[in-house]
């Protein structure tokens, strides 16, 4: 990691939901808080607590430097809601097969 640059990953029991319109993309209690710096807090919902089925994968990627290379999903009408790192960095492993999107809530 650069030099004052750390990540964090925490087991949460904190309830997430995912919504789009008043559809649910994802609901999980087992969340993933990844704290990053100078970044707000990313909660990464695992594979099997997100609606995969509604998401169409997208060919955009993003390469991070600390957790590697993101791949996004979209819905018809939001590009780009979802990312994951399908092969993160060694340090971020946790966060493999794990999704985050923009907006959650919690509860």
């Amino acid at each position: 990691m650069a030099e004052g640059h750390t990540i964090t990953i925490d087991k949460s029991e904190q309830h997430v939901r995912v919504m789009h319109g008043d559809q649910v993309l994802a609901e999980t209690d087992r969340p993933l808080l990844l704290r990053e710096t100078g970044c707000p807090v990313r909660y990464y919902i695992p594979a099997e607590d997100v609606r995969l089925d509604l998401l169409t994968p997208s060919g955009t990627h993003s390469v991070c430097p600390f957790k590697g290379t993101a791949s996004y999903w979209s819905l018809p009408d939001a590009p780009d809601l979802v990312w994951g790192y399908p092969d993160p960095k060694p340090g971020v492993a946790e966060i493999k097969d794990h999704f985050c999107f923009y907006e959650v809530e919690v509860s």
